[in-house]
Parts: structure tokens; C-alpha cells; sequence
């Protein structure tokens, strides 16, 4: 099988490396989620995981504007105090941030700070390997909500994945999430197939009109489908080649396809009922060497809207309010910049969490500037500490079971 069809293979089989295929993770669609409609308890809340991949700059992203170590570490990327949004008067969101900032103000934000784990890795694959497996300390084959997925009976649609392959952190030891593509963006549940066939075949002994009318139905599904393999199989190459009109992923990882899009088959999940507990989303392209401030603010600009739009969908439903949704990158951005109006792969970062189920604003302690790990920020929460809460409190799950034992808790974050 050679590299292309190989990796097409993949990519419709929803596998994303060892774990998954030995868990034996399958293609799903839409209608296999739908399928599930009203079968889950409708006081069981829903986790929306959004991983930023290629580190994105935490301190671009949350500004500490009045920060003389601030200013002076990047004179020409640092934002003014008349640039940010202001969430008081040392804390500012990148001004890219309007509809979040306007969600921070709602009390729907919480943004949690300095979030790392003991001895940071640079390198992207190795830091993101961390985050999605939450072993710090050694290499681990599983997922954290891998292992959640074994652990409540290992149906794949419970744990869904919108981007183009399975994410390790869905991948179980004997059990993986469902991968749906992006590209299927209705569900087509008010007729089905066999019905429309039907329509299509001529009844013995019906008037001529009726058969001719039945013969031409028949003519425009066989042009349709057509068309429909036509589109699907340019779209799988575009997919492939890449295209001009989104942000470089890299081999950072990440999905190509809009953010709003991945999160806009997760509204029309969550308002359905599906059982699914689990979603998982991405964006790629934060891996910001040089040119730094123009291209982050693109990109946190899509995240924005994204995000904003998908929690005031959230906010007009009681299931969408059950909706919680956490936001992270492998690793934040060095303090100071680069030569290249850049900045290089850093360490500790912000996690946002969002939607009614949070306590809105500023949590856990910021990393000092002045005292650093060889140019890089110390952490000072543990992003152990933040699974841990979701497990507990959206997941109802025990995160000893699959955190290795972990004890640590977010306070006062999650309601």
C-alpha cells in the first residue's frame, strides 16, 4: 500500500496511530451519532476539548500590559494598555478577543494561568504527546479520555472527534473515540435512502405520467450522486495538497477546516441529544517564529468567533448549558522575542474554560516575569489539576482512576 492511499486509509478509518488501531477505532457519521438521540441521561453534562496546536503565545493571549518585564522583553510585539481588552488594570485580552472578552464580562469565562507540568519539554510532539496522555513522567500509549472511554464501556460514539483523524488523547487500551468528518455538516434524517430509491422505480400498472415522472427522479439521483462523488473526492484533495486560504498547520498538527465548522457539528449534537459525552476540536498554525503579532491575530480572531458563536448557541438550550468547554496548547512562547519579530517554543500558558457551568474570571496564580527557568515561565498550576476537574465534575468520573492516582483539584472554577 503505498504512503497516499495508506494515509487516506487512515484518515476514513478515523485511526491516529498504534493505540487507535489496536482499539479497533472506525469511521462514523453523522447519522451514527443521531442514531443515539435520547438515549443519554439529560442531566449529564458534555465536554468540548479545543487543543491550539503549535504553542500558542500565553502572554499575547492574556496580556500583562503593565508588566514593566512585559514591555521590556518584546518592545515590538508587547501590546500598549490602550491595545488590550481590559479585564482590569494589569490583565488585557489580545484585542483579536472581543467576543471572549465580552463572554469574560458575562462571568462565562474562567482563564486559568501559568498551567504546565514539572520539567517542560519544547518539543511540540513531546509536549502535545504530555498534554493528550497527562503522563508527564513517562511515555504512555493511552489517552486521558482514552481511558475514561474504557472505563464507561468503551462505545466509540460517546467520545467524538470533528477533526481529520483521531486524536491519541481519545485512543483507550482496548477502546477508541469516533472520528466524523468535518465535510458532513447536516445530518440527513428527515428521508432516508431506501425511501428516495423507492420513489425512483416505477409501480406495475401506474399512469405513464407517474412512470415517466418516477424514471426522471431516477435520472437526477444517479447525477446527484455523481456530483456528490465528484465534490467529495476534490475536497480529499485539497485536504491533501493543502490550500491558501487557512493558516499553516505544520507539522505541528491541528485540523485545516474551520474551527466554527467542527464546533458547529457539535451545537447541532448537543441539541439533538446524542449520547456522546466527549468532543474534541482543533486548530493549527500557532507555531509563531517570526511575524508573530499579525498571524497570532488571525488566528485567535477564528478562535473568537468560534468559540463565542458556539457559546451563545450553547446558552439557549438546557443541554447546551450543560456544555463546558476547555481550551489549551501544547505550550506557551518564550518571554522574550526573538530576532524575527517571533517567538520561540516556551513553556507554561493559560487554559480557558468556558460556558454557564464555569465561574467566570481569573484563576489560579500568574507566573512571575522576573523570576524564570532559563528564559521560561515557571508554572504554577499543574494541567493535571485541570483534567482532574472536568473528570470529577463535567465527566462525573473519578480522576484517580484515570489520572494515575492524581489528587490535585481546580478551585472554585467549575460549578
Amino acid at each position: 500500500m503505498d504512503i497516499l492511499t495508506r494515509r487516506r486509509f487512515l484518515l476514513a478509518s478515523g485511526v491516529a496511530g498504534a493505540g487507535a488501531l489496536a482499539a479497533g477505532a472506525s469511521a462514523y457519521g453523522l447519522a451514527d451519532l443521531f442514531d443515539t438521540a435520547g438515549d443519554r441521561d439529560p442531566q449529564a453534562r458534555t465536554l468540548v476539548l479545543v487543543t491550539l496546536y503549535g504553542g500558542n503565545d500565553g502572554l499575547n493571549t492574556v496580556v500583562p500590559y503593565s508588566d514593566p518585564a512585559y514591555q521590556d522583553a518584546r518592545p515590538e510585539l508587547a501590546y500598549s494598555a490602550d491595545e488590550v481588552r481590559r479585564l482590569d488594570d494589569q490583565i488585557g485580552l489580545n484585542p483579536a478577543l472581543t467576543g471572549l472578552h465580552r463572554l469574560y464580562g458575562d462571568g462565562r469565562l474562567a482563564i486559568v494561568r501559568g498551567v504546565g507540568y514539572p520539567t517542560p519539554d519544547r518539543s511540540h510532539f513531546r509536549s502535545m504527546d504530555i498534554w493528550q496522555t497527562a503522563r508527564p513522567d513517562r511515555p504512555e500509549q493511552t489517552g486521558w479520555l482514552g481511558r475514561w472511554l474504557d472505563g464507561v464501556g468503551g462505545d466509540p460514539r460517546l467520545a467524538v472527534s470533528f477533526e481529520p483523524t483521531l486524536p491519541p488523547l481519545l485512543a483507550g487500551a482496548h477502546s477508541a473515540g469516533a472520528a466524523v468528518p468535518v465535510t458532513e455538516r447536516k445530518a440527513r434524517r428527515p428521508v432516508g435512502d431506501q425511501t428516495l430509491a423507492r420513489l425512483a422505480v416505477p409501480e406495475p400498472g401506474e399512469p405513464a405520467g407517474q412512470a415517466r415522472a418516477a424514471a426522471c427522479f431516477a435520472d437526477l439521483r444517479a447525477v446527484d450522486t455523481m456530483i456528490t462523488e465528484v465534490r467529495d473526492a476534490a475536497a480529499a484533495e485539497e485536504a491533501d495538497e493543502g490550500g491558501d486560504d487557512q493558516p499553516a498547520a505544520t507539522a505541528t498538527g491541528g485540523a485545516r477546516g474551520s474551527l466554527a465548522a467542527q464546533l458547529d457539528l457539535v451545537a447541532q449534537c448537543v441539541e439533538a441529544g446524542v449520547s456522546s459525552r466527549v468532543f474534541s476540536a482543533s486548530l493549527g498554525g500557532f507555531d509563531t517564529h517570526a511575524d508573530e503579532k499579525q498571524l497570532q491575530a488571525v488566528l485567535l480572531g477564528q478562535v473568537d468567533k468560534a468559540l463565542t458563536g458556539f457559546v451563545d448557541r450553547m446558552a439557549g438550550t438546557e443541554p447546551g448549558r450543560k456544555v463546558v468547554v476547555a481550551v489549551y496548547s501544547e505550550f506557551g512562547r518564550r518571554v522574550r522575542a526573538n530576532a524575527s519579530d517571533g517567538t520561540d517554543h516556551g513553556t507554561a500558558s493559560d487554559v480557558f474554560l468556558l460556558g454557564a457551568g464555569v465561574n467566570g474570571g481569573l484563576h489560579g496564580e500568574p507566573p512571575d516575569l522576573t523570576r524564570l527557568d532559563d528564559g521560561d515561565l515557571r508554572f504554577t498550576t499543574d494541567f493535571r489539576d485541570v483534567y482532574a476537574s472536568l473528570l470529577e465534575r463535567v465527566l462525573d468520573t473519578d480522576p484517580e482512576q484515570v489520572l494515575a492516582g492524581w489528587r490535585g483539584r481546580l478551585s472554585g472554577v467549575l460549578t
